[in-house]
């Protein structure tokens, strides 16, 4: 079944099946329409001979420049190959397909003036998978996107280069195996195809859905650590919760106590201690927090990926084209240096867990950096050095990058967002947090089998169900470790499971994760 676009009512779930699951997308009957209804009203006014920015003018700084009818086709294909400056690596796969059907949603609202034929042929790109290289680099995200958008657009009109079919080649040539004409702009589609915040939407996307995943991975690492350290569950007690407030700190205790719930490790008090520190006593509020900062972007993306962000915006019925500030990024750039920062907290916590693992002075009776040979063997010594090291380097990338503005385009572009910067830092802090919540996994259920081997029982007998279910999926493809091993390729698998969702589907099975 397609995904049916409108321009006002994709999901990011919806995003995410087309980016990653490949489904086919479709615009509605109505949507149609309004493309039409908007072209034919762009057309009546060329013919009127009315001066209209980006139709009948230059761009930017030469907005005040009159472009002759004759010259306007010119004008939006040279507008397309002098944008094309991205640089840097291309883009994932994944949020080009991202990009082309957000662009295609925005369009399909009928407030931009595209041809109709246009549209469908960017369509026909996004579901024959016809995915154009766009460099990752070179957007201010302040009249949207406009150098990566301009290498989308350049393999619509057969310049640049696409990937079709696992091979990258000049996009005359996959169009053409495709079985999609290229298309030779007219008047106001260069512009509708390029100003927008499509580009930071959707790198941002992808990371939102990854960190609502990463949200459930730390809770359940939390609670495995919890089980190894036999900590103290009256923490999580609703009642402390319900008393501050907050969402994501009820959601979070409730998902602890439903984890730990039948563990003979964990209790609701310890002889042995009276209260445990604050990364496992606190998990509640520093990951409710972060998840509360996650629903605050959900909110804003939801919003965004429906949104009309270029300009000038058309009005058919009002008979109005209104020039104004819509492809801004702003808004998006502020949601995605938040998230940087709810994505790294994930991770400082984490790390700081694993350390009270692997320390004998605070891990509660573990052998020292979770092996049984210290001194010829290091066990997870180092492990907790790469923690540190990700930890640290995502204190870079959480800078806001929407503080920092360079005017552009002569200074009539004298604020800009750089809201992909945002998008793009986000990403990589959350593949460093992936990595960091591995590692404390990792850790996790080795403390967890030491714990057992030393009574001489099997380790998860003392369990509850849910943390028995995150242990038993790990040991399918991670062995417990007796004695110092290249590590490296052991990690790549716990990042492997919490990437592609599969760990937290798993536990899910058992429980029930806010």
């Amino acid at each position: 079944m397609a995904v049916i676009i409108n321009g006002k009512t994709l999901t990011v779930e919806e995003v995410v099946r087309v980016a990653r699951g490949g489904e086919l997308v479709e615009m509605s009957a109505d949507s149609q329409k309004a493309v039409k209804k908007a072209r034919d009203y762009v057309e009546k006014k060329l013919s009127e001979g009315t001066i209209i920015y980006g139709l009948t003018t230059g761009f930017g700084k030469f907005s005040d420049t009159f472009i002759s009818r004759d010259q306007t086709g010119a004008l939006q294909r040279n507008l397309i190959i002098s944008h094309a400056c991205a640089m840097g690596n291309p883009l994932p796969t994944e949020v080009v397909r991202g990009v082309i059907l957000l662009r295609c949603n925005a369009l399909a609202r009928g407030n931009s003036g595209i041809k109709p034929e246009t549209l469908n042929a960017l369509l026909e790109m996004l579901n024959k998978k016809v995915h154009p290289i766009i460099p990752e680099k070179g957007s201010l995200g302040a009249s949207g996107d406009l150098a990566p958008l301009s290498h989308m657009v350049l393999t619509l009109i057969g310049e640049g280069h696409a990937e079709y079919q696992g091979k990258v080649m000049p996009s005359t040539e996959a169009m053409k195996l495709a079985g999609i004409p290229t298309v030779e702009l007219a008047e106001k589609e260069g512009l509708a195809l390029i100003n927008g915040t499509q580009v930071m939407t959707a790198i941002g996307t992808m990371v939102l859905w990854d960190a609502m995943n990463l949200a459930k991975v730390a809770d359940i690492a939390a609670a495995m650590t919890v089980e190894a350290l036999n900590g103290i569950t009256k923490a999580y007690d609703h009642k402390i919760h319900d008393l501050r407030g907050h969402q994501g700190q009820k959601d979070v205790a409730k998902n602890m106590m439903a984890l730990l719930k039948g563990s003979e490790n964990a209790k609701d008090s310890n002889p042995k201690k009276v209260q445990d520190p604050y990364s496992l006593r606190c998990v509640p509020q520093i990951h409710g927090a972060s998840r509360d900062c996650i629903k605050y972007v959900y909110d804003a993306v939801s919003i965004e990926i429906n949104a009309v962000t270029d300009n000038p915006i058309i009005f058919p019925d009002e008979d109005e084209v209104i020039s104004g500030g819509n492809f801004h990024g702003q808004p998006m750039a502020l949601a995605f240096d938040f998230i940087k920062m709810a994505i790294a907290e994930f991770a400082d916590v984490s790390e700081r867990r694993s350390e009270r693992l692997i320390n004998p002075q605070l891990s509660e009776g573990l052998a020292p950096f979770l092996t049984n040979h210290g001194g010829v063997c290091s066990g997870f010594m180092i492990a907790q050095y790469a923690a540190a090291s990700l930890v640290s380097e995502n204190k870079i990338y959480a800078h806001p990058a929407c503080v920092d503005s360079i005017p552009s385009s002569g200074n009539q572009e004298d604020h800009v967002s750089m809201g992909t910067t945002s998008a793009r830092t986000a990403a990589l802090i959350l593949d460093n947090a992936q990595k960091v919540l591995g590692i404390e996994l990792f850790a996790a259920s080795q403390a967890i089998w030491l714990r057992g081997d030393a009574k001489g029982e099997e380790a998860t007998k003392s369990l509850a169900p849910a943390t028995k279910a995150a242990y038993d999926f790990i040991r399918r493809t991670v062995k417990p470790i007796d004695n110092d091993i290249v590590m490296h390729y052991e990690l790549i698998k716990f990042d492997a499971m919490i990437k592609d969702h599969s760990f937290v589907e798993e536990v899910s099975k058992v429980v029930k994760i806010c």
